[in-house]
C-alpha cells in the first residue's frame, strides 16, 4: 500500500470521512477497523492507532456527524431573518436535512445503543445542541432560561418522532418541517 503522508489530524479526518462513506454504502455492520483500512488505503495499524476499537471508531464517527450537523445549523441560524417563525423554520429544516442527508447518523446512533460511553457522549452532545437552539430562541421568548431549555428538550423529542414518521414515509419533508416549526413557535410562550 502506498500511503500519502498526512498530518495526524488530516489522516483522522480522512478516516472518519471514509468511515461515514462505508456506513452509508454498507450500513454499520460493514464498518470495521479492517474494512476502514482497506477503504481508506492505509495499513491496519494506522486505523487501530486512531480509534483502538470498533466502538471507538463509531463514537468518533457519531461525534463528527453531530459536529457537522450543529455547524450547519449555526450557519443557517446566523443567516436567518431575526424573527421567531424564521428561526423556527431554519431549525426545523436543518433537523430534517440531517435526517435525510446524513442517514448514517441514525445508523451509527443505533449501533451505539447500550454502550455506556456512547450514552454519556450523546447526552453531552444533546445538551450542546439544546443550548444552541435555546440561545437562538431566547430573544423571542419571555420564558425563564430553564423553562425554555426544557421546552427545547421536548421539541427535540418531537423532532425525533416526526423524523420517524418521515422515515416511514407517513409524512412529507415539507409537512415535517412545517409541523416542527409550528411546535417550536408554539413553545415560546
Amino acid at each position: 500500500m502506498t500511503q500519502v503522508r498526512l498530518s495526524k489530524q488530516a489522516r483522522r479526518d480522512q478516516l472518519l470521512d471514509a468511515a461515514a462513506g462505508l456506513v452509508r454504502a454498507r450500513g454499520t455492520d460493514g464498518l470495521t477497523l479492517v474494512t476502514l483500512a482497506e477503504a481508506a488505503g492505509v495499513s491496519r495499524p494506522i486505523v487501530y492507532d486512531h480509534f483502538g476499537t470498533r466502538a471507538g471508531l463509531l463514537l468518533e464517527v457519531y461525534r463528527q456527524l453531530d459536529e457537522r450537523h450543529r455547524t450547519a445549523l449555526i450557519e443557517a441560524l446566523d443567516a436567518a431573518e431575526p424573527n421567531a417563525p424564521a428561526i423556527a423554520r431554519v431549525m426545523s429544516s436543518a433537523y430534517f436535512a440531517c435526517a435525510t442527508d446524513m442517514p448514517e447518523f441514525s445508523a451509527v446512533s443505533a449501533a451505539l445503543k447500550g454502550n455506556p460511553e456512547a450514552e454519556a457522549m450523546q447526552h453531552e452532545l444533546l445538551d450542546t445542541y439544546t443550548k444552541v437552539i435555546a440561545d437562538a430562541l431566547a430573544p423571542y421568548s419571555q420564558l425563564s432560561a430553564e423553562a425554555l431549555r426544557l421546552r427545547c428538550v421536548g421539541v427535540l423529542g418531537a423532532a425525533e418522532a416526526i423524523a420517524a414518521e418521515l422515515a416511514l414515509q407517513r409524512a412529507t419533508a415539507t409537512d415535517a418541517v412545517a409541523a416542527l416549526a409550528d411546535l417550536i413557535v408554539g413553545k415560546l410562550e
